[in-house]
């Protein structure tokens, strides 16, 4: 099972969710409003319009995008706010153990590259993966079954044999459907927001990240019983 490949999502998965909530939810409509010189109530009305058109495409994730159709520097935004980016609890404890295990970990996000990027500058994550990639490298978001294809083409690896970690449920299910069994979401993906349901979640949903490890055991053992059966 040490050849397994623990895949995981960024934002709301490894890092705590509220950074983006922070940008996306508050700060964007207040640039937005200044900017156009609107009521606050009409930026947020306007932005959520945009929002609903391109949930879960790649121009979603894309601060170059929102920056040329909003009229707002999206990316000097989060550099503005920088100091809020965090870990979720857990995140280092986590990949210290699976690292010490000898898993191969990949970091699989939305985020474009240069969000990306600032968030690897804030947060020393690169030490602990093999693969770091943005869905704009391929561009297609995790949301799409093409993601999943590009991805296996560029760094060959077995479906199966994979776990994959997200918050999204979109993106779990398209993982799903490409072939990956073993899959967990997250219960509390934003501190700022309260904790989901367990029960309304379609897939097994960790709270503090270290609750892999038991997790990772039990799949272990059942593969084991699948080889020597």
């Amino acid at each position: 099972m040490k050849d397994t490949i623990i895949m995981f999502d960024m934002d709301g998965t490894l890092l705590d969710l509220a950074f983006d909530d922070l940008i996306w939810n508050q700060q964007l409509a207040i640039r937005h409003a200044e900017h156009h010189q609107c009521s606050l109530e009409q930026s947020q009305a306007n932005l959520n319009q945009f929002y609903q058109q391109h949930k879960h495409t790649i121009s979603w994730y894309s601060s170059a995008y929102w920056t040329q159709t909003v009229g707002v520097d999206v990316l000097q935004l989060q550099y503005d706010f920088k100091q809020h980016i965090a870990p979720r609890p857990g995140c280092f404890e986590l990949l210290t153990q699976l690292k010490q295990q000898g898993y191969r970990c990949w970091l699989l996000t939305n985020a474009d590259q240069a969000g990306l990027q600032l968030k690897l500058d804030q947060i020393e994550l690169q030490p602990y993966f093999e693969v770091i990639l943005s869905s704009e490298q391929l561009g297609y978001s995790k949301e799409h079954p093409l993601f999943w294809q590009k991805l296996q083409e560029l760094h060959p690896f077995s479906s199966q044999d994979a776990v994959f970690i997200d918050d999204t449920a979109p993106v779990l299910d398209a993982a799903q459907q490409f072939g990956i069994p073993h899959l967990f979401s997250i219960i509390q993906p934003s501190s700022g927001r309260d904790a989901r349901c367990q029960t309304e979640l379609n897939y097994p949903a960790l709270q503090d990240l270290t609750e892999l490890i038991d997790h990772l055991a039990t799949i272990n053992t059942k593969v084991l019983h699948e080889q020597t059966a």
